[in-house]
């Protein structure tokens, strides 16, 4: 491709775009603790601890086993983004296709394998039956439609893809506020109680892929662009697809157990502390919202940039997302230091715990400016497709983390633990943010540019 040709994709990033993008992401995102309350309120109102404990466990490993397969939309946005910047009308056809397909196969193995799940994961979870037939019920009704789950995920990943958050926001609020309608109804007006729970969330599921699908067809018909059915079923295609796939997937699995290393050495330093610091990854979690928001503006600014073969706007891009992210993380944490100490006796009444979170809320709040730069890195990356190098970047920073928990805990308790986690968000940002003048100059000049 010559330089006069790349120009005639040209494309200027500007504050709007960015926040186009980036504004409605962040308020589908900050939709869904809403969930989370809504079904704790709603099971906890019937009076039962192990139907509650059975929810939260539940809950936990449908997020942990679901969460670490949401891969299918963030490589989905990554490559329709590109064949976006391409102008390519039928390859973005043609990814989404993949991706439904992939999405419909991999809802059919967890089918298969959810009755092997519900007999042996809750027992690793819990010794208390009634907790273990609780999390069994929930999470059996949940998994009836993992088709439907991993559709929704294409389905937002072609339309962040397209760089369309308005209709992307519009898709969440209707999965979410359906869950919470659905769930109201069925679990206490009915009385299903966490049964009502599970299928609330299972038929809010279905409604979303249905309207989604709808969506994205209709406007399929109206263009004559469509892909042939041995594009969409390209074996090399699909190749690609499956390799960005696992590559993601590797990444989100060790972060998970980053998480949960976390969890588990703060459980042997006591109740209290284990208490005080899932209260504190609380505001870390709130902190991630907005900066997902941003890392997804950077993935489709950066992906479109790609296939647009135009370095400009990528250079734009990055400046523009990175200085947005810096701006909210400092704006976050400033917010946390001054409402930290009330929000944290909003989530618990408990002294002890409230005396222990105060002590090291400054670190949960820092969170978001030492965050800031892994996720819009994350971003780019995905948006890129330069998934091997965001692979073994992760890896590279979980190792750095577990030095710095084997150092920092022996010689500081929690406060330690909390220093590792900044230690480990720190290396995810800047081992990805050294890579990135290289990568740029290997993709870019390899089309011309």
């Amino acid at each position: 491709m010559d330089k006069a040709t790349a120009q005639t994709r040209a494309f200027e990033v500007t504050h709007r775009l960015v926040l186009s993008i980036a504004v409605p992401m962040t308020l589908g995102y900050l939709t869904t603790p809403l969930l989370g309350l809504t079904d704790t309120a709603v099971v906890g109102h019937l009076g039962d601890p192990a139907s509650l404990g059975g929810l939260a466990i539940g809950a936990l490993l449908f997020d942990l086993l679901y969460g670490s397969l949401s891969f299918l939309r963030t490589a989905t946005t990554g490559l329709v983004a590109q064949a976006f910047g391409r102008g390519d009308e039928r390859e973005q056809q043609a990814v989404f296709w993949r991706s439904l397909v992939s999405s419909l196969a991999l809802g059919a193995l967890m089918l298969l394998l959810t009755p092997l799940i519900v007999r042996f994961a809750p027992t690793l979870l819990s010794d208390d039956p009634a907790v273990v037939d609780a999390t069994r019920t929930y999470f059996g009704l949940r998994a009836l439609t993992s088709p439907a789950t991993f559709a929704n995920y294409a389905i937002l990943g072609f339309v962040l893809g397209r760089g369309e958050g308005m209709l992307g926001l519009k898709l969440q609020i209707l999965l979410n506020g359906t869950n919470i309608l659905l769930t109201l109804w069925l679990g206490l007006w009915l009385g299903l109680g966490v049964k009502g729970v599970a299928l609330g969330t299972a038929g809010a599921e279905l409604i979303a892929a249905g309207v989604g699908m709808a969506v994205i067809i209709t406007r399929f018909r109206r263009t004559p662009m469509k892909p042939r059915r041995e594009e969409i079923l390209d074996r090399r295609q699909f190749t690609a697809l499956f390799k960005l796939n696992g590559d993601i997937l590797i990444r989100s699995l060790v972060l998970n157990v980053a998480f949960a290393l976390m969890a588990r050495l703060g459980s042997s330093q006591g109740a209290v502390v284990l208490a005080a610091n899932a209260v504190l990854m609380n505001i870390f979690m709130l902190s991630s919202f907005f900066l997902d928001g941003l890392a997804g503006a950077a993935e489709q600014l950066s992906g479109r940039a790609v296939g647009a073969a135009y370095r400009p706007a990528f250079r734009r891009a990055l400046i523009l997302t990175g200085g947005w992210s810096l701006a909210i993380s400092l704006l976050i944490t400033l917010l946390f230091l001054v409402v930290g100490t009330p929000l944290i006796a909003l989530m618990t009444t408990a002294p002890d715990v409230r005396t222990v979170a105060a002590t090291y809320l400054p670190w949960a709040a820092l969170t978001a400016i030492t965050g800031a730069i892994a996720f819009q890195m994350d971003g780019v990356f995905i948006g890129a497709t330069w998934s091997r190098e965001m692979r073994n970047r992760m890896l590279g920073a979980f190792a750095g983390y577990c030095v710095s928990l084997a150092i920092l805990i022996p010689l500081f308790g929690n406060h330690g633990l909390w220093a590792a986690l900044h230690v480990f968000l720190l290396l995810r940002g800047g081992l990805l943010a050294a890579r990135l003048p290289a990568k740029m100059h290997q993709t870019f000049a390899s089309k011309g540019l």
